[in-house]
């Protein structure tokens, strides 16, 4: 007999988050310019591909960088569909096979000009195009930041897919410290600079990075929490917040959300009470300062409204369980694709 709960209570943790929902004025364009340049490559099966569809990231896209300009929109697209790709491309490799892929795909970036090798796998001209398109807008500062934390987020995958093969469980610090990696925020945070030359005394200052690094938890936190129940029924469960916790504390689902959360509210008050730390660079790269970090807290936000508003998790019941906040628990079943 099962003895699992019928429903998850997902609680709504952004519910005192100043940063409000808002969306690109572009998102629409630019969503059927930057799914339609998807679709040519064929990196996914037509089943595969249809449910990747459904995950509507141009939306996830458009709700973290509202304000974005029309180009930086269509990058930011590209990079969510590089980083899913990825992400799907992974999920069912070992150590070997995922670093062979992310070698391809930094070759690609460190030589976006270079034709990829006839018979490589098309995650490399994908991620070659994305990046020969991304360095005509973004500013030095901001291509060498995204280089950097682009990098750490492939060794992160590289390091999940060792764990997925060993069946290695880490402890709740230790996973966290590997998923601000593997989630691939920090590169996606950088979208946030794009246009503006932050210097490398602000980007790096240890106040801006704990405040990046609030952020990347609650990312982690709130795709994890909205995760749990797909990737439980999928069986691939194991690099997940809610897994974690309940494995290291012998919770249940709903003691590990609850911990989720509490977790969740401590971080945006670190956020928060962080913002007046911040020092003064002066009044012009001040106005940068405080515009890159609107920008990432906004993130926050639309990683959260997406979960619902998108069909990756919760299909088509999305804005029922937003105001329900009850998940039906899926039963086990084969891997789930996408």
């Amino acid at each position: 007999m099962d003895a699992r709960p019928r429903m998850i209570y997902l609680p709504d943790t952004m519910a005192n988050w100043p940063w409000l929902r808002t969306i690109n004025p572009h998102f629409e364009d630019v969503k059927a310019e930057a799914d339609a340049s998807l679709r040519d490559f064929k990196a996914l099966s037509p089943e595969s591909q249809k449910a990747f569809d459904k995950c509507d990231f141009a939306r996830l896209a458009a709700l973290a960088y509202p304000n974005a300009p029309r180009e930086h929109l269509r990058i930011a697209c590209d990079l969510l569909n590089l980083i899913l790709l990825l992400d799907e491309y992974t999920d069912i490799e070992n150590e070997a096979g995922t670093k062979e892929m992310a070698d391809i795909v930094l070759d690609a970036l460190h030589s976006p000009h270079k034709i990829r090798p006839e018979g490589e796998c098309i995650i490399g001209e994908i991620a070659r195009l994305f990046w020969a398109r991304a360095i005509q807008f973004a500013s030095l500062s901001s291509q060498r930041h995204f280089l950097e934390t682009f990098t750490a987020y492939l060794h992160g995958v590289v390091a999940e897919a060792l764990d997925r093969e060993q069946g290695h469980k880490r402890t709740i610090e230790d996973y966290l410290k590997l998923r601000r990696y593997t989630g691939g925020a920090q590169p996606c945070l950088v979208i946030c600079e794009m246009g503006m030359d932050l210097p490398d005394e602000v980007f790096y200052h240890p106040v801006i990075m704990g405040l990046a690094e609030c952020i990347t938890d609650l990312l982690v936190i709130d795709n994890d929490m909205i995760s749990y129940n797909k990737e439980q029924a999928a069986g691939n469960e194991g690099h997940n917040i809610i897994s974690t916790v309940m494995f290291e504390l012998g919770l249940d689902i709903g003691g590990a959300m609850a911990w989720a959360t509490h977790y969740h509210a401590e971080v945006q008050k670190r956020f928060i009470d962080g913002l007046a730390k911040v020092p003064s660079w002066g009044p012009s790269v001040d106005v940068l300062v405080k515009e890159y970090l609107n920008g990432i807290a906004m993130a926050a936000r639309a990683n959260y409204s997406w979960g619902f508003e998108g069909q990756r998790y919760c299909g088509t019941m999305g804005p029922e369980i937003q105001q329900a906040r009850l998940v039906p628990l899926l039963p086990k079943a084969n891997r789930i694709a996408v």
